[in-house]
């Protein structure tokens, strides 16, 4: 299952994820585009996108407010479902209406090869991004071992390029795939001071000792997160 968690009180961009792209609002937009993958569920805390979902016939879950991640509002709506603890479940940003299905497939299948681990706390997924762009502290980096773990996420550019000339920036994208299992496990978790500081709660699995497994992907997607993310994305609309 693919569920979407949309906050409507964004700091950065309030309402963004009702902010017209396409034609639609952009929660229903990403949805549209990753429900041939497999059933979407929108996790929300505004009655206003539970009813912009009823309108566009998207089946939508209210959750609690108070939730510090969409990670935590995903694990609402997953108990609300009554899911089994081998359901897969893959987390797409309402802010990702770009995002190809077939990299939602990919990091699915990434979930079905863990799904056993008492080690992997979730799954994830990168691209290669310039040095320029590692600059953005709107595009979250990671790093990664030799086997594709990830080592560290940050807002800053990571790994410090003391010499110059590296080019093998990785950009993080905002999808997540877990098993019910491993979802509660990762919400059970007391929260880590790394998470607060960098405002990515990934970092709390890493925190306390779990590991992200990670799928290079490419793509042309990116998360809409500020006004002039949105005028790209309706700039890139009008030129195909």
């Amino acid at each position: 299952m693919i569920i979407i968690p949309a906050r409507l009180g964004s700091t950065r961009f309030p309402k963004k994820v009702l902010a017209n792209v396409g034609g639609v609002p952009m929660v229903v937009a990403t949805a549209n585009t990753v429900k041939e993958v497999d059933e979407v569920v929108i996790a929300t805390d505004a009655q206003e996108v539970i009813e912009v979902c009823e309108a566009y016939g998207i089946r939508a879950v209210m959750t609690s407010s108070e939730h510090q991640s969409g990670t935590d509002r995903i694990n609402e709506a997953v108990a609300r479902l009554g899911l089994d603890d081998n359901e897969i479940i893959i987390n797409v940003q309402a802010d990702e209406p770009f995002i190809e299905p077939e990299i939602v497939e990919q990091l699915k299948a990434l979930v079905q090869r863990h799904h056993n681990s008492d080690r992997v706390m979730m799954c994830s997924a990168y691209k290669a991004i310039t040095k320029e762009d590692a600059t953005d502290p709107n595009l979250v980096k990671v790093v990664t071992d030799e086997s594709n773990f990830a080592l560290y996420f940050s807002r800053s550019p990571i790994p410090y390029d003391r010499d110059g000339g590296f080019e093998g920036y990785k950009g993080h994208l905002g999808l997540y795939g877990y098993t019910r299992k491993m979802l509660q496990r990762f919400c059970n978790l007391p929260h880590a001071p790394l998470e607060h500081i960098e405002k990515l709660e990934q970092l709390r699995a890493l925190s306390h000792g779990y590991a992200i497994a990670m799928t290079e992907v490419r793509t042309n997607s990116f998360g809409i997160d500020t006004p002039e993310d949105l005028k790209r994305a309706l700039q890139r609309l009008s030129n195909s």
